[in-house]
């Protein structure tokens, strides 16, 4: 009798184990594919983004004489982001197509008969709406990084973090550009 309750015990242990084994890693491979999820949504938003850039050159170009290097540039970002191999490569393309785009709108207040453009004026409102949902889904990103990041420190799951190789993710950061603000002028 004494043999079978410590079998029992023995076994209730081991389900108890296995069971607390299979919740963490259950738990750890949701953290990591939020966080995949989390930057897969912001990349949908930078593509169309990217997508919307050789319309906004299109118009540019049918209203001014706009410099034409700055059109170059944001061909030649929009073609990078497309060819982009990986997450940290596109999100400092997309950094600086931000600071270029930053610039066309800047530039389109010496042109008046661009600012009254119907065109012109949707596709700054459907950028600026694009780049109002970029900046949502970062901070849905970086919120899901700092839940995953806990996640895989948290003890006992760093050990089966260090197992599976879950390493720390880094954040989304806004680059010095991004942080300068000029003022409205009128």
């Amino acid at each position: 009798m004494e043999n079978l309750l410590a079998l029992l015990i023995v076994v209730v242990l081991v389900v108890a184990l296995v069971g607390g084994a299979i919740a963490i890693y259950n738990r750890l491979v949701f953290l990591n594919n939020n966080a995949d999820k989390a930057f897969a949504n912001i990349d949908v938003l930078l593509k169309q983004r990217a997508d919307e850039i050789p319309n906004l050159i299109e118009v540019v170009k049918q209203h001014t004489g706009f410099e034409q290097s700055v059109l170059e540039k944001l061909t030649k970002l929009r073609t990078d982001f497309l060819n982009a191999a990986n997450s940290d490569d596109k999100v400092a393309i997309a950094n600086e197509t931000a600071g270029v785009l930053k610039t066309v709108f800047a530039v389109s207040e010496n042109y008046p008969e661009l600012q009254s453009s119907q065109a012109f004026n949707n596709l700054q409102n459907r950028v600026s709406g694009i780049e109002d949902a970029i900046a949502d889904r970062r901070e849905l990103f970086n919120e899901t990084v700092a839940l995953y990041n806990t996640g895989i420190q948290e003890f006992p799951n760093v050990i089966f973090a260090g197992i599976l190789r879950y390493n720390k993710r880094n954040f989304l950061q806004i680059t010095e550009q991004e942080k300068v603000y000029n003022g409205i002028k009128f």
